[in-house]
């Protein structure tokens, strides 16, 4: 076989972010979330419901992320994970096709979405822990972002599909002014609920560069000791933590920072829909602007973490959505920071756009910046160990801000309450980035 060039093995890495972030964009946030508000009818406890559906599934890649990582490191062969956890995504998102409004079984739904969840996370720990062994560690910053805009555009793409071919609106027309083709039913929103196997077959195809020309360096290990070996790697990583105070720190703080992130992707279209009385297609738009200047800031803040660090990237854009997480509680649509606004005025809908374009900007360098940071911090014999702790720490409070959002919204019958949170887990990982180097102790 001839041997795959250095080039053609970043462009297949690359296609995975290309493939995954349907996920993320679609169903998560953009798409297949509102419409979940849509058929439970309640925008509070459409929120409460998909908040503790999400903790759940943070919880369960919290505890066994770290584990997976460490026998990935141990046995080699990260190649074969992914191939599983890709199967769990193309069936978990396909699923999601069985949410008629007419015969809607929440419970079915959110195991659906919870499996191809808790696939595609589980995926890209294994995928980041790829990311060393592309460049140096001056072009692994550069790599990443092109590898997050890529991705943006990938999910930009599948919105934009969406939105002109499928998604009805209350006319039974797509946004385009078209019947949703294949003889979907407009009248059972099949249109839609085609966003489950669009999302499953855009990564089925997708995936094939990334198969074709990815190839895993470590050496596959039979050892049959493997899983007491890797536990006790794991177990020899976690104790030594605090000996490695910039990785602790960085872990600690990438722990809250992300969820509130993850927090904001993914209560964003239930709380327009919810909040502002927007539809799918208005949330889809909303969308477009949001992923165009995460796409365009991922692949600015790539350049700047390749010039200045992953630090200063990372720090800017944890106050500039702190910002945004503020301003949030304060728009509604019978007010704005406080000022009462007419039913009929654009004013919150103008505020929100805005705000989306700043998530978008600051939220694509902010991942980029982190996974470069994470590689910088890790020992680069233990990488894939070191991402399941990465995924660890990222999700370690990831059910806990989804679940608190739960909470306060179930409590206070609020959607704008109920994203508040937000703001003190930005705060959190701000503050505890003081004690991260830079440069990590293992230059």
């Amino acid at each position: 076989m001839a041997e795959i060039s250095a080039r053609k093995r970043i462009w297949g890495w690359f296609f995975f972010d290309w493939a995954s972030q349907p996920y993320n964009t679609l169903i998560l946030t953009f798409v297949f979330a509102p419409y979940f508000k849509t058929v439970v009818g309640d925008g509070a406890q459409a929120q409460a419901s998909w908040g503790f559906a999400v903790g759940t599934c943070g919880l369960i890649i919290a505890l066994l992320a770290p584990i997976l990582g460490a026998f990935a490191d141990n046995s080699g062969n990260r190649l074969r994970w992914i191939w599983l956890f890709s199967l769990m995504y193309v069936i978990g998102s396909f699923g999601l096709w069985y949410s008629s409004p007419d015969n809607f079984n929440m419970a079915l739904l959110l195991i659906f979405f919870g499996f191809g969840l808790i696939g595609m996370e589980f995926a890209t720990i294994f995928t980041n822990a790829m990311l060393p062994d592309l460049g140096s560690r001056e072009e692994i910053g550069s790599i990443s972002g092109n590898g997050w805009a890529f991705g943006y555009i990938g999910g930009l793409l599948t919105l934009i599909i969406m939105l002109a071919l499928f998604v009805e609106q209350p006319n039974g027309k797509t946004l385009i002014g078209m019947t949703p083709p294949f003889g979907l039913d407009p009248a059972m929103k099949e249109g839609t609920r085609f966003v489950g196997p669009l999302t499953a077959v855009w990564f089925a195809v997708f995936m094939i560069p990334f198969f074709l020309w990815v190839r895993d360096p470590k050496p596959v290990s039979s050892d049959p000791l493997l899983v007491r070996h890797a536990l006790a790697s794991l177990w020899k990583t976690i104790r030594s933590l605090p000996k490695s105070p910039s990785l602790f720190a960085y872990l600690s703080s990438s722990m809250f920072y992300r969820d509130a992130l993850n927090g904001m992707y993914t209560f964003g279209g239930i709380y327009a829909a919810g909040v502002l009385n927007w539809s799918v297609v208005d949330v889809g738009i909303f969308g477009i602007l949001a992923i165009i200047t995460g796409a365009i800031f991922a692949w600015i803040g790539g350049r700047a973490d390749r010039r200045f660090g992953p630090k200063p990237v990372i720090t800017i854009c944890i106050l500039v959505l702190t910002f945004v997480a503020i301003c949030i509680v304060f728009i509604s649509r019978d007010s704005v920071f406080g000022m009462p606004v007419e039913a009929d005025s654009k004013l919150p809908d103008i505020g929100f756009y805005i705000l989306g374009a700043l998530i978008g900007a600051a939220g694509g360098a902010l991942q980029s910046a982190s996974r470069t940071m994470m590689v910088r911090q890790a020992n680069p014999d233990r990488m894939t160990e070191a991402f399941g702790l990465y995924a660890l720490a990222g999700k370690a409070t990831s059910f806990l801000a989804p679940f608190l959002i739960g909470i306060v919204t179930a409590t206070t019958g609020s959607q704008q309450l109920g994203v508040s949170p937000l703001i003190g887990l930005f705060l959190l990982g701000l503050v505890l980035l003081i004690w991260v180097k830079p440069k990590g102790t293992h230059a």
